[in-house]
């Protein structure tokens, strides 16, 4: 019996055919998205050659230029005060001129503050330096992963992001082997590589397809989010799916930092400043940027103790890479959060362990253990997918002043950790540690209780579902 075919039927199937091909070929990595997400990491790479800088040369440079703790505590958290005030401006500034010149605009500074701590002789153009590179840094925290969201299709969309999280953690792992065999200077200079990689490839890199239609250049729109997706793919369904959630975003007013604290915004702001807050008050800075004086303190060797940590490092956040878009961020958040957990229990019960005479010289074993543990729990969820979810979770008419406000809050947490860190240790070390335990435990019941599943939505779903 032959089926009738209907106009109707047609176009509904017609329809539904262009969709499955437009969700086939936004899955198709293409050299052009490579290429383009390697630009952007390299900002991030930078991010962690200025973290890990400060752990590998505080012997050195405390030395040479005669520092007390009180100055290198300066030095070592002056980054993140730079790194305030460049997130408090990120956002405008990515609004105004585009992602692409942001991050142009941003190693601008980060060459600068390389270049005046590789001539400083003295301790207050140290700090000068280090303030400019954080200046920098804090642009890039939220440009990079917000861009790399807007250009990534959905189904590769964390993956891609936390891409960014596994190059803030190769600049980390370089910055603390290379610094463990050349002088702080040397280490400044070859901090210049990859802000000069980046820059020369902002050149070639297309704008976020996203921000060119928050503008109204739809023709340049049309034409980036093609290049992205390849010459050949269908993006019909993609691009007419922005253009409406764009052109319904537009009859808005651009959010300003008051408009954020709107009942519509209200859980996408709890989840993003919450997950940045319980990043930072779980110690991470802290440990990232004085690991040496960590191991120095337990008894065991700084430098065996951070190849340690490089070993696991890098296989961790590759980990994390890889499972972002088969388990979903929840899981991997909950698993990462109670492994920190774990690991800072284990290092502040070594530091408790170290009066008794049964355990001398064993408990330094306790803390290397807790500290990879840490770090590679924090390496696999809770250092990349907080930025995933920041860049996912905001609107698009608010995009630019939430995420600066998520990523001030990360700032000067992180400025109070780094700062306070050496004098805490000085105060009680097993305290220290289990107060950043009780962080983490604390942000395992956040994530449980509060953190939305985005795997494999696109960016607007995933806006209109939590605030509009």
């Amino acid at each position: 019996m032959r089926r009738e075919i209907h106009g109707a039927d047609l176009a509904s199937e017609s329809s539904l055919l262009d969709k499955e091909t437009q969700d086939s070929s936004a899955t198709t990595t293409t050299t052009t998205l490579l290429f383009t997400t390697f630009v952007a990491v390299s900002g991030s790479f930078v991010f962690g050659s200025a973290i890990g800088y400060s752990s590998p040369v505080q012997s050195d440079l405390t030395n040479d230029l005669n520092l007390s703790v009180a100055e290198y505590s300066l030095f070592g958290s002056i980054l993140t005060i730079g790194a305030m005030i460049g997130a408090a401006m990120s956002g405008r500034i990515a609004d105004l001129i585009g992602r692409r010149a942001t991050m142009g605009f941003s190693e601008m500074f980060c060459i600068l503050g390389w270049l005046t701590i590789y001539l400083a002789k003295v301790a207050v153009w140290l700090d000068v330096g280090r303030f400019l590179v954080g200046y920098g840094m804090g642009v890039l925290s939220f440009v990079v992963p917000v861009y790399i969201a807007e250009i990534s299709p959905k189904d590769l969309r964390g993956s891609f992001t936390t891409v960014h999280q596994l190059m803030i953690c190769l600049g980390v792992s370089v910055t603390y082997l290379l610094g463990s065999f050349v002088g702080w200077r040397i280490l400044a200079l070859i901090g210049l590589v990859p802000c000069l990689v980046q820059m020369i490839g902002l050149f070639i890199i297309p704008e976020s397809p996203r921000w060119l239609a928050k503008v109204g250049r739809w023709e340049a729109f049309e034409t980036a989010l093609q290049r992205l997706r390849g010459e050949s793919a269908n993006i019909s369904y993609e691009c007419s799916e922005i253009k409406d959630y764009t052109q319904r975003v537009s009859q808005l007013s651009e959010g300003s930092i008051v408009d954020l604290f709107q009942p519509q915004y209200a859980k996408s702001l709890i989840v993003g400043v919450g997950l940045m807050a319980l990043q930072q008050f779980g110690g991470v800075n802290g440990i990232a940027f004085y690991a040496s004086s960590i191991f120095a303190s337990a008894g065991f060797s700084s430098k065996i103790g951070m190849i340690a940590m490089v070993v696991v490092q890098i296989p961790m956040t590759t980990l994390g890479v890889i499972l972002m878009d088969k388990s979903g961020r929840r899981p991997l958040l909950l698993i990462s959060a109670a492994g920190t957990f774990i690991g800072c229990f284990f290092v502040g019960l070594s530091f408790s362990l170290q009066g008794v005479k049964l355990l001398d010289g064993k408990t330094s074993y306790l803390a290397l253990i807790g500290v990879l543990v840490y770090t590679g729990s924090f390496s696999l969820g809770m250092g990349g997918i907080p930025w995933v979810i920041m860049s996912e979770v905001f609107p698009i008419d608010i995009k630019g002043s939430a995420g600066s406000l998520v990523t001030v809050i990360s700032w000067v947490g992180s400025w109070i950790i780094s700062f306070a860190f050496n004098f805490l240790m000085n105060w009680s070390p097993s305290e220290t540690f289990y107060g950043f335990a009780t962080v983490c435990g604390a942000t395992v019941i956040f994530v449980a209780k509060l953190v939305p599943e985005t795997k494999g939505r696109t960016l607007e779903d995933i806006q209109s579902s939590i605030g509009m």
